[in-house]
């Protein structure tokens, strides 16, 4: 599979122009590596909008879903240091989604990403899952390297803050990932699959980013 693992964590946020380059600093020089870092964890990837909402957008994969309620990732959480404490309280127009990965072809991972996002219909996850099984086929789409869904748990999805109990009805959403060798390569497939009939309505989102920035275990310092 061209996912390591079987979960994965996606986070999506705006932040002011204010305080943009310190973000950047710390999602390079602090963030992605400490996550990287938390058992479980095998790689990080992070993008910046081409054409989308929210303007940056990360993927944390994981050996397996269960990593993101065990208690190497939680005391990560309850850890934070005061440069993280200080940039998450800036995040704006935040998404985040605890998924399994449920659908992976293609090999390897390309330097545009394709995103949609998806709303499954009450009592209908399962055909949607095939009928998608049927369109994420990259064999057949010349730039695309990869396609993948994912499937976000509505309980750990909940935001990890004050408001975390309030009932969100996006946190069971599904996300479908394009990979692709060029922004307009993944910019026509996803439009191949948000004008789908059977697709269109359950689209809530699409978008199309660049990779910035992509960190494995393997990469990490020994010591």
């Amino acid at each position: 599979m061209p996912i390591a693992g079987k979960g994965m964590l996606l986070t999506s946020m705006d932040i002011d122009a204010a305080h943009e380059a310190e973000f950047n600093r710390w999602y390079d020089r602090e963030h992605l590596e400490e996550r990287v870092a938390i058992d479980g964890f095998l790689e990080a990837r992070r993008y910046v909008a081409h054409d989308g909402k929210p303007k940056y957008l990360s993927l944390y994969s994981t050996t397996d879903f269960e990593v993101h309620d065990s208690a190497a990732y939680r005391k990560a959480l309850a850890s934070q240091t005061d440069w993280s404490k200080a940039n998450i309280a800036r995040f704006k127009n935040m998404i985040r989604s605890v998924a399994r990965i449920t659908i992976s072809r293609g090999v390897g991972r390309g330097a545009a990403l394709g995103i949609i996002r998806l709303r499954p219909p009450e009592g209908g996850a399962d055909r949607l899952r095939i009928a998608l099984g049927e369109l994420l086929d990259p064999a057949k789409q010349d730039g695309i390297i990869s396609m993948h869904l994912i499937e976000g748990d509505p309980m750990l999805s909940r935001p990890l803050t004050e408001d975390a109990a309030t009932s969100s009805p996006g946190a069971g959403d599904w996300f479908v990932l394009i990979d692709g060798t060029d922004v307009g390569a993944v910019a026509a497939n996803a439009t191949r699959l948000t004008d789908n009939a059977a697709l269109k309505p359950l689209v809530i989102a699409s978008g199309v980013y660049r990779l910035l920035f992509d960190l494995a275990k393997s990469d990490l310092p020994r010591g």
